[in-house]
């Protein structure tokens, strides 16, 4: 990091979460979040709603993150924003305030890519967290996404692997709903899996390339399971629900980790990172750490406040851009679909 001071605003509208953060020479000053709770009774997110809901907060998030960091807007030297990927009306309120806000100080306006953020948030300097070293190999897991992604520099980064239907965190969610738990499923799956037999039951793990993803079939594997036992007995899930999400999150973490480790043995990297909402969850952050003193590798594993979307991301990455001066045109547009 430069010496100069540098004051930057974070935007981030990607999906049901409005966020703004403001962020110090790599500090964090604050980090503001406000969550969708309508969406729950949808069983997922409504884009519509989502977009609606954002237009609503936006403003008195953006107010308190300054407010939380005691400065004033005119102390910002650039507002970064959320481009893409996520949904498009989300995505048109973040940005559209952020552009007529950096209009209105007249100061430079940052694009970054939310899945490039997930990664990135690993540089904000915080106690007990630590920068990975280039090369590293990231892990982003998501709701929407689930990449290897190898990552020479702040902004050099090749995705080596990726899912080729459904993102982890989805197949998390709909097995969720079909065990009946409700929206968002993923953390009650790991909750429970706490509490159960992680052998209780076994479950497919999709045979693909050595370092793609495929989580649809898995999801229809839990729905024929499920059926085939209530049938049996109506009352399966209610008897067994901590072996079957124990079971369940076993199989998908060592999925994940059989693909990072294919990732490793071919770029002989060994420094590896994770990112993305589904970094938060116990097993693979468990399964992560043991790779350190059974495997040899050098791990980096995101705060809990980093790991689901955020705005203090979208800051860092804003920060390391604007430090190499790479600048938004004031016409740039939302990319519901942009890629690395």
């Amino acid at each position: 990091m430069k010496n100069t001071s540098t004051y930057i605003l974070g935007i981030e509208s990607s999906c049901d979460d409005t966020a703004a953060a403001v962020i110090h020479n790599g500090v964090v000053l604050s980090n503001v979040v406000a969550n969708q709770k309508i969406h729950e009774e949808y069983g997922g997110v409504v884009p519509e709603l989502a977009s609606r809901a954002h237009q609503q907060n936006i403003v008195p998030v953006v107010h308190q993150a300054l407010r939380k960091a005691n400065i004033d807007k005119k102390a910002l030297n650039a507002i970064a924003f959320t481009q893409g990927p996520g949904l498009m009306g989300s995505l048109l309120v973040g940005t559209s305030f952020a552009k007529s806000l950096a209009m209105g100080l007249d100061i430079p306006l940052i694009a970054v890519n939310h899945m490039q953020a997930h990664i990135l948030a690993h540089f904000i300097k915080a106690e007990n967290q630590k920068a990975p070293k280039f090369p590293f190999i990231a892990l982003t897991i998501s709701g929407g996404h689930t990449q290897i992604v190898k990552v020479a520099d702040y902004f050099s980064m090749e995705i080596l692997g990726e899912t080729i239907d459904d993102a982890v965190g989805e197949a998390f969610d709909k097995s969720a709903k079909i065990l009946g738990l409700p929206y968002p499923g993923g953390p009650l799956i790991d909750r429970y899996a706490q509490q159960g037999n992680p052998h209780a039951y076994h479950f497919p793990k999709p045979k693909v390339g050595d370092l793609e993803f495929s989580f649809s079939g898995l999801k229809t594997a839990v729905l024929y399971f499920i059926e085939k036992e209530t049938n049996n007995n109506p009352k399966f899930v209610e008897e067994n629900l901590y072996d079957i999400c124990a079971s369940l999150q076993f199989t998908i973490v060592e999925y994940l980790m059989d693909k990072l480790k294919n990732a490793v043995a071919l770029t002989g990297i060994m420094e590896v990172a994770i990112g993305g909402g589904v970094s938060a969850n116990s097993g693979i952050r468990a399964a992560l750490k043991a790779a350190e003193t059974e495997l040899g590798w050098t791990t980096y594993i995101p705060r809990f406040e980093y790991c689901t979307d955020n705005a203090a991301m979208i800051a860092m990455a804003g920060e390391l851009a604007y430090q190499q001066k790479q600048y938004s045109k004031r016409n740039i547009v939302a990319q519901p679909r942009l890629k690395f």
